[in-house]
């Protein structure tokens, strides 16, 4: 594992070494928000205050390496939508929710491509050969339906990226642990992928078939490192954090549903 948990004063956030150009998955540390978005929410639509949101955005840029303005961004809709995105689309902010996308992809310069979460996946994929990357949110759904994997190909048909060159790293999430689910979501895993799937969820006690009540845990990380490695990506980092368990850490709606902050992966090439 080469996740390291970085912290400035009161800001803390994580990076992967395994990515060689200026990223972070961020925390609820370090921000001015206040109540339940105390304090680093990055999320316009959580009812914070704008120069709440931007001054936070601000401080984490400050450390990271980007401005707020640099920042693209989506309206995440739990798809497997991936867009080709570059300077123009730039300082976005509430002009960028009307885009309804789960993926972002750039080869340009001071493009802070941003994807948000608070319990579901965020990963940040880059190719050093072709200096392109890609930010992706995957929900259970758009990791059920491989978003991870079609972020690999936008980078290969935009850009001519070979996935074994890829550097990639899942962020934190919620884990295997708090993810407890009906069978709906351990079905869609399977069905997708097949028996691979089946290192990714925990199965009640007691023997098949299981009732319309039997509840399951799944693993986010892994089914979407499975997807990645499908695609034949090999250099894969993932964060060790729960974001339900650690409510000192970060927001959950598993934990507290719609009155929360957000976090969020960002990604800029330099």
């Amino acid at each position: 594992m080469s996740f390291f948990f970085r912290q400035t004063g009161a800001l803390g956030y994580w990076v992967s070494d395994r990515i060689d150009t200026p990223h972070c998955f961020s925390t609820r540390l370090g921000g001015v928000s206040e109540g339940n978005l105390a304090s680093l929410n990055l999320g316009w639509r959580r009812g914070d205050r704008e120069e709440n949101v931007r001054e936070n955005l601000r401080r984490l840029g400050a450390a990271v390496g980007f401005v707020p303005e640099d920042i693209v961004e989506s309206r995440q809709i739990h798809s497997t939508l991936v867009e080709r995105v570059g300077r123009a689309d730039r300082d976005s902010f509430h002009r960028g929710l009307s885009r309804e996308r789960d993926g972002l992809v750039t080869d340009e310069p001071g493009v802070a491509l941003t994807a948000y979460g608070a319990d579901c996946p965020t990963i940040l994929l880059y190719d050093p050969e072709h200096r392109a990357a890609a930010a992706v949110h995957a929900g259970w759904r758009g990791t059920a339906a491989g978003i991870a994997a079609r972020a690999v190909e936008t980078l290969t048909a935009e850009y001519g990226t070979r996935p074994g060159a890829i550097q990639a790293a899942i962020g934190p999430c919620i884990g295997r642990c708090c993810f407890e689910t009906h069978r709906e979501v351990p079905d869609a895993m399977l069905a997708a992928l097949g028996t691979d799937a089946m290192e990714a969820i925990d199965t009640p006690d007691g023997p098949p078939p299981y009732g319309a009540e039997a509840k399951f845990h799944v693993d986010l990380k892994l089914v979407n490192t499975l997807w990645l490695r499908r695609t034949g990506v090999t250099d894969i980092d993932v964060c060790p954090d729960c974001t339900c368990c650690r409510e000192d850490r970060y927001w959950s709606y598993r934990r507290t549903g719609n009155r929360r902050g957000s976090q969020a992966a960002i990604i800029v090439l330099k």
